[in-house]
């Protein structure tokens, strides 16, 4: 095994939430995809600056949510009017007795929603996450009470460690550090 570090990405630190605004536009339109910005606060329209895509997470709510409205369905369906008849008062099993049918139709795609929106975020967000190099920058301390960061990943097919620290530098950032892992 080696103790060797290997780089990880670059960080560099805004002084405010438009300078970090505007810096992840100026890093978008330069062509960089994987960085990340770090902030106390949520910043209206980050998602738009960064250039990322809208999530996939509502579809697969909504699959869930007719998952579970099939499963009730059929569950009741079935041992209702085919495996367990109950003819009461002489009325018909058919489509008539739907209605009775309906609150659980309704419970069980609000429960497949719930288990789909919570492990459907857990596993697009790739969590759970125990370890980030980033948590070794001494400044980035300050993110959550008036830090604004960005980090570069390593990762990404533009970056090249001086031409993305002059770059940083240039829209802004101060003390761009590289991060080992």
């Amino acid at each position: 095994m080696s103790t060797q570090e290997k780089e990880w990405g670059l960080i560099t630190e805004f002084k405010s939430s438009a300078d970090i605004y505007h810096a992840a536009e100026q890093l978008r339109d330069s062509g960089f995809k994987k960085f990340e910005c770090y902030t106390p606060f949520p910043i209206h329209g980050m998602d738009d600056a960064m250039g990322l895509k809208a999530t996939k997470l509502p579809w697969l709510i909504l699959a869930c949510g007719l998952t579970g409205l099939a499963t009730a369905t059929g569950l009741q369906i079935i041992t209702n009017m085919d495996l367990y008849p109950m003819i009461i008062g002489g009325k018909p099993n058919g489509a008539g007795s739907i209605v009775a049918f309906l609150p659980v139709m309704f419970e069980l795609s609000v429960l497949f929603s719930a288990f789909g929106a919570v492990f459907g975020m857990i596993g697009i967000n790739g969590l759970p996450k125990f370890y980030n190099p980033v948590f070794k920058h001494e400044a980035f301390k300050k993110v959550t009470d008036d830090g604004f960061f960005v980090v570069v990943s390593v990762d990404d097919p533009k970056y090249n460690t001086q031409k993305t620290t002059e770059f940083l530098e240039k829209i802004g950032g101060k003390d761009v550090t590289v991060i080992n892992d």
